[in-house]
């Protein structure tokens, strides 16, 4: 005789519709937001900060790309309460047009030679402004695919979220490659703010796809016939304080994305005197193969769990980012594009591809998106300001990149063990997840 489960049922969700419009719009908002670092590394140094050294005038544009994640951690805060309270829905239409709009007005701004000190100003206001609505991207996005998707494939679907980030850094890294190939002069003038201008399209594009978006069952059930709590965060700090610092401390492996799409390109072209198109090509190759590795690293934590999967992928983060910078160093180019497509491409990519469902799955319904968006935020505001770290760490000439590659090895280690102390989530129902006790396993006899 078979026991009826405890736990609660969910209507069928559709998770190919809200895979697919998560993939299509994190491309679309990271494309925005990652034109930012291609721009700070090759050229806003030396039309925001003129008057610096060329060292000097790099950290301070580097430290500009840094600010859009301190935005973040704010950002979390507002619009995970609107998304755990009105619905994962209307984050994501808002975080599209505010991206949208504040990197079109980036394109627009004049240099430090138009305006003076108020040029670098307004560029870390509109820096801000990205910065606010990529705090709620990918957690509304991932908390939308997460809820529609089958139990037994949670990873697999929240994956494309992530594989839509690396297609827009695909697009991002793209787009620079016929602008970075202009005289200097041009480049300088007027050939950096096409990339810009070209998100007018992206939002067209975007806001059309995620407005034929439907709620999550999840969201519905739990606010059917219920008053939602006034403040979310009130609830995820008495009853999650625990899982929202995990999430901060495994956050920081994002570290390893911002040094190696700003920090390592611009040591290659600043410092180590290498070409500008074959580094921006390693970039894009990279996304190219992660494209393809996101999906299949998440379908084998559906099957072995996520923990082995994450941790795994740190290691391997922490151990070829010595052989990157190296080879960098040693301006050897075929052992550059070998490890750089390993290490972010293949390694790098093992951990995207669980993190959207590893983390989502340690909150109910009623806090997860402000508990991903909180947690990640404050991880990733750490992770931003990373670039600036290591050209700090390295030093005018950039010659201690051994040091940079101890450093980001560090914070490697600091998201294994925030990982591998954590619960594994992998078989638990998506009704059940984030409770502190389960209901009893169905038993068949």
């Amino acid at each position: 005789m078979a026991a009826q489960p405890a736990g609660p049922t969910l209507t069928p969700g559709k998770p190919r519709k809200a895979a697919l419009a998560a993939w299509i719009g994190s491309a679309l908002e990271y494309y925005d937001f990652f034109i930012y670092g291609t721009a700070a590394a090759l050229v806003f140094g030396k039309i925001f900060f003129p008057t610096s050294s060329p060292a000097t005038g790099t950290l301070l544009a580097l430290a500009t790309f840094g600010v859009g994640y301190l935005a973040r951690p704010v950002g979390a805060v507002v619009l995970g309460h609107v998304g755990d309270r009105f619905g994962r829905k209307r984050v994501l239409v808002f975080t599209l047009l505010l991206m949208g709009f504040s990197t079109f007005l980036i394109g627009c701004l004049p240099t430090y030679d138009d305006i003076g000190v108020a040029a670098p100003v307004l560029l870390v206001i509109t820096r801000l402004l990205q910065g606010l609505s990529a705090a709620g991207e990918q957690a509304g996005a991932n908390s939308m695919t997460l809820e529609h998707a089958p139990d037994h494939k949670r990873a697999y679907y929240t994956s494309f979220t992530l594989s839509g980030t690396q297609a827009g850094q695909i697009l991002a890294t793209a787009v620079f490659l016929p602008i970075a190939t202009l005289p200097q002069d041009q480049l300088l003038s007027w050939g950096w703010r096409i990339p810009f201008w070209l998100s007018a399209l992206v939002v067209v594009v975007g806001f059309v796809i995620r407005r034929k978006l439907d709620e999550t069952p999840v969201f519905e059930q739990e606010i059917a016939g219920k008053t939602p709590a006034k403040l979310p965060i009130t609830i995820l700090f008495r009853d999650h304080w625990a899982d929202v610092l995990r999430v901060v401390a495994a956050a920081v492996i994002a570290s390893v994305s911002t040094i190696f799409t700003v920090y390592a390109l611009s040591y290659a072209v600043n410092s180590a005197g290498l070409a500008r198109t074959p580094m921006l090509w390693v970039g894009v190759l990279a996304n190219v193969v992660a494209l393809a590795a996101i999906p299949l690293w998440a379908r084998l934590s559906d099957r072995v769990g996520r923990k082995p999967v994450f941790i795994g992928g740190s290691l391997g983060c922490a151990v070829l980012m010595f052989g990157y910078l190296g080879a960098i160093s040693s301006g050897n180019y075929p052992v550059i594009f070998l490890v750089g497509i390993l290490l972010f491409g293949v390694v790098y990519s093992a951990t995207n591809a669980i993190w959207p469902s590893f983390y989502g799955e340690m909150f109910t319904a009623k806090v997860r998106l402000s508990g991903m968006a909180i947690g990640t935020q404050i991880g990733f505001a750490v992770a931003g300001f990373t670039p600036t770290i290591s050209a700090a760490i390295a030093g005018d000439k950039s010659a201690n990149w051994l040091g940079v590659a101890i450093f980001t090895a560090a914070l490697c280690l600091v998201n294994v063990v925030a990982v591998a102390t954590g619960k594994e989530t992998f078989r638990t129902p998506t009704a059940e997840l984030g409770l502190k006790t389960r209901a009893p396993e169905k038993i068949t006899t």
